[in-house]
């Protein structure tokens, strides 16, 4: 690795139930350059997510402190929870010369932006159809009726901020959709 060489921080956003976790997944298993940046919320975690590897959870109070103190590159809150990223954080996994791989939505990401000092492609994962995003968060049973029709709600408000992206893709297929982030990934790391 040379001395010019500066870690990319690659952002991944989509309506909730386009993707993005597992294809953020698939990127981290594919390419041990890439380390998926851990996030801070104030939600509960669901039962299948462990505390430090899904999400840090810490409460209001404590997620407050954090932004008093200016300690993320961004936060926002969405359906009444924090979630927000540590400079910490990151910075932990780029002094190694890590890439850093960011699974936010459209807020995030444009407070990212502000940052000019980062090496930042924006990705913006899309549904096919706001018919499959229904059928996709149905599918994972992982909300309640009322938490998915937010999740509808908010997917019209998500869209309209897909021209702030560096890139579009459409996740009609898991392994396509892939192959072209890995492309993005690669012309990037070239240039």
């Amino acid at each position: 690795m040379s001395d010019r060489y500066k870690p990319l921080l690659l952002v991944l956003s989509s309506p909730s139930g386009a993707g993005k976790t597992t294809l953020s997944k698939k990127i981290q298993q594919s390419d041990n350059t890439f380390k998926i940046s851990v996030s801070h919320t104030t939600r509960q975690p669901r039962a299948n997510e462990v505390d430090g590897v899904d999400y840090y959870f810490i409460n209001k109070e404590k997620f407050e402190k954090l932004i008093s103190t200016n300690s993320f590159y961004e936060y926002c809150k969405i359906f009444g929870n924090y979630y927000g990223t540590s400079k910490s954080s990151v910075n932990q996994i780029t002094q190694k010369g890590l890439n850093v791989l960011f699974d936010i939505d459209w807020q995030g990401s444009k407070q990212l932006g502000k940052f000019k000092e980062l090496n930042l492609v924006r990705i913006f994962i899309l549904p096919p159809s706001k018919e499959e995003l229904e059928k996709r968060l149905i599918e994972r049973n992982q909300d309640d009726q009322e938490s998915i029709k937010k999740r509808l709600l908010a997917y019209s408000e998500d869209i309209k901020h897909t021209k702030e992206y560096d890139h579009v893709i459409v996740n009609d297929n898991v392994e396509d959709c892939f192959k072209k982030i890995k492309k993005i990934i690669s012309e990037r790391i070239r240039s």
